[in-house]
């Protein structure tokens, strides 16, 4: 590997840099004037001040080749890949931390953020919100559960690294995440766009797939631009060094009042929670011909409802019959203030998904 020079030029390294908070931390860094290197399976779109590398994370051999010679400063971790199992997560994952940090062991490394979510409080999918749980609002210090857990996992590969290597760290745990990317396998800001575009061309209302927990109750979601502010807040600022912080908007919502107002903004009848849910893998099992059918007509740039729609995380997310919702004191009081209204964050969202030609 090529030792890279030692330099007091920050460098960033985005890992996982297609996805929906690696292409905000783009955003973010490219407009801050950082040097920035965007690594991922695939290649993204060209832009001033960005190089991209292409790697498999799982494969240490290609990350040492696609990583040498960089002088990394500052690594912004966002990838995962969801396996069958929890066993296979953990492995997987925490591997994908273990093998990245290393394949960086001669880079100048000051500072790793590292991106997790509230799974670290509700547990992992096969026994998600199951057992003893923290109460709401979750808050940074409560012990982790005694459950397997891929988010642990990469906690640990983190905080090991950090003793070896000498940097400092963050850990991120963000709620939803509503921002701009395609075929991301959590993204329920376009779910929710193309789900009320296929029901708008079959004339019917937007209906709320899930439970009447998550209908009546509060609850809060993370803009993909307020998670890379404060990921770079973390990377930059001594308050952050060494800490993990919950990451949501700061504001709160019940989706009985933000679904109609979804609904207006994508120009369909709202319909909410009635006797049980509807998830939409059910609602939408035939759609895919409706979503050629939408794409023709509009013009529209991506013809996979595979690539546009996750169906399985959406229907996740709001059919829990558990209250989910974070602290964001932490954070406030260590410096990092930011704050987006959700209502906005949606709008600002759809607009831009519109200006891409995605939705109608």
């Amino acid at each position: 590997m090529g030792t890279p020079a030692v330099t007091d030029t920050p460098h960033a390294l985005v890992v996982g840099a297609t996805g929906i908070a690696g292409g905000a931390l783009l955003d973010r860094l490219s407009d801050d004037g950082w040097a920035v290197t965007a690594l991922s399976r695939r290649p993204g779109a060209g832009r001033a001040g960005i190089t991209w590398r292409s790697a498999d994370l799982r494969s240490p051999d290609s990350l040492r080749a696609a990583l040498s010679g960089i002088p990394v400063t500052h690594v912004f971790f966002t990838a995962w890949s969801r396996q069958d199992t929890e066993a296979e997560n953990i492995a997987v994952n925490g591997g994908m931390v273990r093998d990245l940090l290393a394949a960086l062991s001669d880079a100048p490394v000051r500072h790793v953020a590292l991106m997790t979510g509230l799974k670290h409080y509700l547990g992992p999918f096969e026994a998600y919100g199951q057992g003893a749980m923290p109460d709401t609002p979750f808050h940074e210090d409560e012990p982790r559960l005694e459950v397997d857990n891929f988010y642990y996992a990469q906690e640990d590969e983190l905080f090991a690294a950090a003793r070896r290597q000498g940097f400092t760290w963050s850990v991120h745990r963000s709620h939803t995440v509503l921002g701009h990317a395609v075929g991301n396998a959590m993204n329920m800001g376009l779910t929710i766009a193309v789900a009320a575009a296929i029901s708008r061309h079959l004339g019917r209302p937007l209906v709320f797939p899930g439970s009447e927990t998550q209908w009546n109750g509060v609850t809060d979601v993370t803009d993909a631009d307020l998670l890379a502010a404060q990921m770079v807040w973390a990377a930059t600022h001594p308050e952050g060094a060494d800490e993990a912080f919950n990451t949501a908007n700061g504001d709160v919502f019940r989706w009985r009042w933000m679904w109609p107002r979804i609904a207006a903004d994508l120009g369909v009848e709202a319909e909410g929670f009635d006797t049980a849910p509807r998830p939409f893998e059910q609602q939408m099992a035939d759609a895919a011909p409706v979503w050629a059918e939408i794409v023709e007509h509009y013009g529209l740039v991506e013809p996979d409802l595979a690539r546009v729609a996750s169906w399985w995380h959406t229907d996740a997310d709001l059919g829990r019959e558990i209250e989910v919702l974070t602290d964001m004191s932490k954070s406030r009081l260590a410096g990092f203030t930011e704050h987006h209204r959700t209502r906005d964050s949606f709008t600002r969202l759809f607009d831009r998904y519109r200006a891409a030609r995605l939705i109608p």
